[in-house]
């Protein structure tokens, strides 16, 4: 991959970051609860996604690979929000 396309992309994930931490400091995701949590995840499978096809170099990778560690970065996020939904009060 060229460098201006991994600096673009790392240039979004610092802001993806910057908004999750923003979200979880300010007491806005108390507030607005579970589209808060929601919005935070989702950021997360973004980020994740591009870690995995751009930084781990997957997308031209053989489809299993890609399908294997995107399918456990849904499992993995999955099994949080499952664990959040059953921790609500």
């Amino acid at each position: 991959m060229k460098s201006p396309s991994l600096n673009r992309i790392w240039l979004m994930l610092a802001l993806a970051t910057l908004v999750t931490g923003w979200l979880g400091e300010s007491g806005w995701a108390q507030r607005a609860g579970a589209f808060s949590v929601l919005l935070m995840f989702g950021l997360s499978i973004v980020k994740g996604r591009w870690v995995v096809l751009d930084f781990m170099e997957l997308r031209e990778a053989p489809p299993l690979w890609r399908r294997l560690m995107l399918g456990w970065l849904l499992a993995v996020v999955a099994l949080i929000l499952l664990a959040w939904w059953l921790a609500r009060p």
